[in-house]
């Protein structure tokens, strides 16, 4: 006799894998273990919000989260953006800033309790990873923003972080890389992190007069703030396919023109045909386009 097989099961919003044995014992006749026999498989499988297919985790993964059947990009975290981008040895730096809370914000629930959660959630101090190491041949500085902190919003930490990453890339001569994934300027700290967008942006000028390369790689999302400032600053601006990239966002305009949006409005392919983006990368291409990329700029 063999087992019958109910593969997808929701239990408790989980899909579980089940196999239910027949009622008899191994010889036909009931005994003590015979019965239901379950392999649970929760969290081995995820559904694409793209095509909405199933597919396999282990499959996705190998695949860099890019869905092998779609080809929807899924949401990277910034230290495997860093570990996909760079060669083993890097050096992460800048880890130990924390926010203070400047403004003692609470909405529903305080922002320092906000903040521990995030932290606990991610390991990170704040929603930004920098790095020194190697793209290829070439010695670059990488900041990398997690959406998984607080939506990846910029605060002081983000700010600062970058600010120092734009200054280190200055001082050592390095090429700067950016992946942005932000919802935009973190709300809790107000003003305080309004100052980053011009913060940053000076430091970047900087960075400009000084003719150190800057490369700046929009991921989903990149909105608010951070697109309205150093997010398209790049001497290249990159984004992977089907990036939400903007400031407010659709909803937010078609209220407000009382119009309805162009299809893909918004979408990395659409600000490319209009000249906001140099290049959409697939995100298998992506290292082999930057080191090009730094090669062309440093000839």
């Amino acid at each position: 006799m063999g087992f019958g097989m109910t593969w997808f099961k929701r239990e408790n919003g989980d899909y579980a894998a089940t196999a239910t044995a027949p009622a008899g014992g191994p010889d036909g006749e009931n005994g003590a273990d015979a019965g239901e026999r379950t392999v649970r498989t929760e969290g081995l499988w995820i559904k694409c919000i793209g095509c909405r297919q199933t597919i396999w985790k282990a499959d996705l993964e190998a695949n860099l989260n890019v869905c092998p059947k779609c080809q929807h990009h899924f949401k990277l975290s910034a230290r495997k953006r860093i570990e996909m981008l760079l060669e083993p040895g890097f050096e992460l730096v800048d880890t130990g800033l924390r926010s203070t809370d400047p403004l003692n914000f609470t909405d529903v629930k305080p922002y320092k309790q906000r903040l521990v959660k995030a932290r606990e959630e991610t390991g990170l101090s704040d929603a930004i990873l920098s790095a020194t190491g190697r793209l290829g041949p070439h010695s670059v500085v990488m900041s990398a923003m997690e959406y998984g902190f607080i939506g990846g919003s910029m605060g002081a930490v983000v700010g600062e972080t970058i600010a120092r990453a734009v200054d280190r890339a200055r001082t050592q001569r390095k090429p700067l890389i950016v992946v942005a994934a932000s919802g935009g300027a973190r709300m809790m700290e107000g003003v305080v992190s309004l100052m980053q967008m011009a913060k940053i942006a000076t430091a970047l000028a900087q960075l400009d007069d000084a003719r150190v390369p800057y490369i700046s790689v929009l991921t989903d999302p990149t909105t608010g703030g951070v697109t309205a400032s150093f997010a398209m600053l790049g001497d290249l601006n990159i984004a992977e396919p089907g990036a939400l990239i903007g400031f407010a966002g659709p909803r937010v305009i078609e209220q407000t023109i009382r119009q309805k949006l162009p299809e893909g409005f918004q979408r990395s392919e659409f600000l490319l045909e209009k000249g906001f983006l140099d290049a959409v990368a697939p995100r298998r291409d992506l290292k082999p386009y930057l080191i090009r990329a730094l090669e062309f700029m440093r000839a």
